[in-house]
């Protein structure tokens, strides 16, 4: 099989087995680990053929641009849809163990039609297919978010709703006008071309305005802590590590590509929008008195760092890039191990108020253990993965001589290291109480396996940003 035949399978792989477990409930739990594990060898390979060829193309059916559909891959779609393929079958390992029937039966369907839609956004080839994909991904996000949740998961799952579908006709709305400029939506026809298109300034307006909603950035983020801290475990760590990046990376994509990182005006919005995240959002984490609201806010917190990084990478290239997507893998692994550790927490502890996590660390020393290095990692303390990507942010800053960006991302770290030492100080202080739920040790190994790659991710940069080529 060739590199450009994997393409497609990437999305029909995921897709045909969450229809799959969808209509065969005895089988789930295979068709569960099978897509995962599929899915995972998938992105091993598209990973391994890239290198040679630089970029992998494929045109559905035969039929080229722009009456087709076309599917792309460069290093940037490898490395996420890497990252992506890593995590599942952790989040599906934990998942068994946390439903029973028949919520295990609509999680699987419903997270491997989230898998689907996140390769297909990944790797898609024009702006319309993009747009398929990310309501695909916004539906089947809402779906998991009300799984097995109360009245209270109802309501945040709504709001999700409202948002994603805002933030979906906000986006097409955009793709509507360039393609009444240009008569293509292609985006290698496309390339280059944003800034000279009639409306093509109003067009990128509405399409970013969409995405960030989506994305749950500051000032825009209403919707994600109710919603993740909601949730289950394995669904709010698949929202925060995974659902919520995939707009940000479009936004990378469209404004790179299309538009050649163009209007200094953008940039210097980004840069304060993801600032004030930062501060603003991990004040809000420090504050919190439940786990799942600390981590929900630090998601928030974590997604201004991409948007500093994102704006800074007209000015200062291939490290802010080189940040950009350090960060972004190393908080998918960080984010998902501390949201099933928190999780498991809770679920021994029957509520996720931290006054009552004391001296878990003698009854669940994995899920422990995964609250500390998850918190190495968000710190940007080394050897992880979110201190190679900090220093790429710092060196990136100090060359473009935003000062002030340095100083937020230092404080930023302080601010990380209060919330963190918070929760690890109820994991790991207070008075202990043996009377708890017991959990399945699998449950604990998939958190610490997530966390502990994030570290691990400090000693794999170089190879990451090599897979990366140059700027998309």
């Amino acid at each position: 099989m060739s590199g450009s035949q994997l393409l497609p399978l990437l999305v029909l792989w995921p897709l045909a087995g969450g229809l799959l477990a969808l209509l065969a409930p005895r089988a789930v739990g295979l068709l569960l680990a099978a897509g995962t594990a599929g899915n995972l060898a998938l992105g091993l390979f598209l990973a391994a053929t890239l290198p040679g060829a630089g970029a992998l193309a494929h045109d559905v059916g035969g039929w080229g641009a722009p009456l087709g559909i076309a599917l792309r891959a460069d290093g940037l779609s490898a490395v996420l849809v890497l990252v992506t393929a890593f995590a599942a079958p952790w989040l599906a390992l934990h998942a068994s163990a946390a439903y029973a029937e028949p919520e295990r039966r609509y999680f699987a369907g419903l997270f491997l039609l989230f898998l689907a839609a996140l390769n297909g956004l990944f790797v898609a080839g024009d702006l319309f297919n993009l747009y398929v994909t990310l309501e695909l991904l916004g539906l089947s996000a809402v779906a998991l978010a009300a799984l097995g949740g109360g009245p209270a998961a109802l309501a945040a799952s709504l709001r999700y709703l409202l948002a994603t579908l805002t933030g979906s006709l906000a986006y097409l709305l955009g793709v509507a006008l360039l393609y009444r400029a240009a008569g293509t939506l292609d985006l290698a026809q496309l390339a280059g071309q944003g800034t000279d298109l009639p409306g093509g300034a109003v067009a990128f307006a509405l399409m970013v305005a969409g995405l960030l909603l989506k994305a749950a950035v500051f000032p825009l983020h209403f919707w994600l802590p109710p919603a993740h801290a909601n949730a289950t475990p394995p669904v709010s760590a698949a929202l925060s590590a995974l659902a919520v990046k995939a707009p940000l990376y479009l936004v990378l994509r469209l404004w790179l590509s299309l538009y050649d990182g163009a209007w200094p005006l953008v940039a210097e919005l980004l840069a304060a929008l993801g600032a004030a995240g930062v501060l603003w959002c991990s004040l809000q984490a420090v504050l919190q008195a439940r786990a799942k609201l600390l981590v929900a806010y630090s998601t928030v917190a974590q997604l201004g760092y991409l948007l500093v990084a994102l704006a800074l990478v007209p000015a200062a290239g291939l490290n802010a890039y080189g940040a950009f997507v350090l960060l972004l893998v190393s908080h998918v692994l960080a984010k998902a191990g501390l949201f099933l550790a928190v999780g498991n927490l809770a679920r021994r502890a029957r509520h996720d108020r931290m006054d009552g996590f004391e001296r878990v660390v003698h009854h669940m020393p994995l899920s422990a253990g995964a609250i500390a290095l998850a918190g190495v990692s968000l710190m940007g303390l080394p050897p992880s993965g979110g201190f190679s990507g900090k220093w790429l942010l710092l060196q990136a800053g100090i060359a473009a001589g935003k000062w002030w960006l340095v100083a937020v991302v230092l404080l930023g770290g302080l601010l990380a290291a209060v919330y963190i030492f918070k929760l690890i100080e109820h994991t790991f202080g207070g008075s202990d109480r043996p009377d708890a739920t017991a959990l399945p040790r699998r449950m604990e190994w998939a958190a610490l396996a997530l966390a502990g790659s994030a570290v691990a991710l400090g000693f794999l940069g170089q190879p990451l940003l090599g897979l990366l080529g140059g700027l998309p």
